[in-house]
This record gives structure tokens, sequence and C-alpha cells, in this order.
């Protein structure tokens, strides 16, 4: 018997998206695929029926893959692609294994020769590089910044400092903690420092802005509980 196959399934960036901002492909493959890994089931479960497919929920099997999950937890979870059967990994938002737990999943099907399909689909680290203005052939992208505000600017600091070498550096944070993270650049960084910020990418609210820090001192940003991707870089 054949193995099945491990398919990448992108989702929305916003809150606001619904079926259009996704590629008929991609609702063709859930149409044929039985079994899920999701990093939040409830997620998973509103996303698939979004996109109204006729796909039935109740005949659909999820497994939790999140920052919790283990090398160990996944041989038996693979059973199904062992039989046979396609597994389709779901993102909370975006492209699954950008600042995402897919990729053991990923890394488990190489180890173990099961072919990997990425689907074509939007990833918000992207959509703000490329909306920045800043250089997109070289850059970083650096996760979540540290928690704790004395590490936190630290980082901002070297992050603000290797920007000057022409890679552009991309990081995200906890929307909740949107505002402290803007504060806390507005204070540490230098006046022509260049700060992008990409928020709600896609969706009603979204605002997408590239300025010195000495503008964005004057500019009224509220982004509180909104998904957004900063930067550092430079213009050519």
């Amino acid at each position: 018997m054949n193995q099945g196959k491990l398919f990448l399934i992108p989702t929305y960036l916003s809150s606001d998206n619904d079926a259009s901002f996704i590629s008929p492909m991609v609702t063709e493959v859930l149409k044929n695929t039985k079994h899920y890994f999701v990093e939040n089931l409830r997620t998973a479960r509103r996303y698939i029926s979004s996109l109204k497919a006729g796909i039935i929920i109740e005949d659909l099997q999820f497994q939790l893959l999140n920052k919790k999950s283990n090398w160990d937890q996944m041989y038996p979870l693979f059973e199904p692609i062992r039989k046979g059967k396609d597994m389709a990994v779901i993102s909370e938002a975006g492209v699954p294994c950008l600042a995402d737990p897919g990729n053991l999943a990923v890394s488990f099907a190489h180890q173990t020769h099961v072919q990997v399909v990425p689907m074509p689909g939007t990833s918000s680290i992207q959509m703000a590089l490329i909306a920045s203005g800043f250089n997109g052939q070289k850059f970083t992208f650096h996760g979540y910044l540290p928690i704790d505000k004395n590490p936190r600017q630290q980082k901002i600091r070297e992050l603000e400092k290797l920007s000057e070498s022409g890679y552009t550096q991309l990081f995200m944070e906890t929307p909740y903690r949107n505002q402290l993270l803007i504060k806390d650049m507005l204070k540490t960084c230098r006046p022509d420092t260049l700060l992008s910020i990409s928020a709600d990418i896609s969706g009603s609210n979204e605002k997408i802005m590239t300025q010195p820090i000495s503008k964005w001192q004057k500019t009224d940003i509220q982004i509180h509980k909104i998904p957004a991707i900063f930067s550092f870089g430079q213009f050519p």
C-alpha cells in the first residue's frame, strides 16, 4: 500500500477574511482529507466550516500539534499516512511552519520518507516584508521578542544594529503586548531608525506604514490585540 501525503494548508491572515482568500486548490485538498494536525481544534473546525465546501466536520479526525508536542508522539499520529490516507497541517493563521509548531510534523515526514506538499497561501511575514520598502533579498525573521522589559529592550537595540548591515530584521509580538513593544521601541531606538509596522494584514483595519522613529513618536498607532509584524531596515 502506498503511503499518504502530508499537505500544508494555509489559513486566513485576518478574522475578516472569508473563503475568497483561499485557493480552490486548497479547498479541493480539504474535501479529500479526513485527518489533520492542528494547533487549535476550535479554530481549525471553524476555518474548514467557513469554506462552505460541503465538508462534514464530524467525519474528520484532528490531532493537536502545538508547542507542547514532541517527537515521540509523531509515530502513532502518522498512522493514517502509513495506511495510505492523506493528512494535513493547519496553522492558526497564514501558512504552517512559520512561527508555528507545524515543522515538527514536517521534519518527521521527511525522516520517514513521507511526501510533503505545501499548498499556495500567504504569510503575514512575507506580506509585511514586501510592503515595508526594505531589502527583500536579505532578511531575518526573529519570531517573538523577550517578554521581560530589560531583555526586550536589549533585543530591540540588537536588531536595530543588525539592520544597519542592510539585512531587514523582522519580528512579532503577542497581540495584547503590541503597545508595550511599540513603547519600548520609541524609547530605545535612535530617531532616524526606520521602523515598519504591518497590522491586520488583509483585514478591514489593515495598517501598514514605514517611517523613522522620530515620526512614529508623533503618530497615534493603536494596534492592541491586533496581529502585527514589525521590522527594522533601510530604504534603497
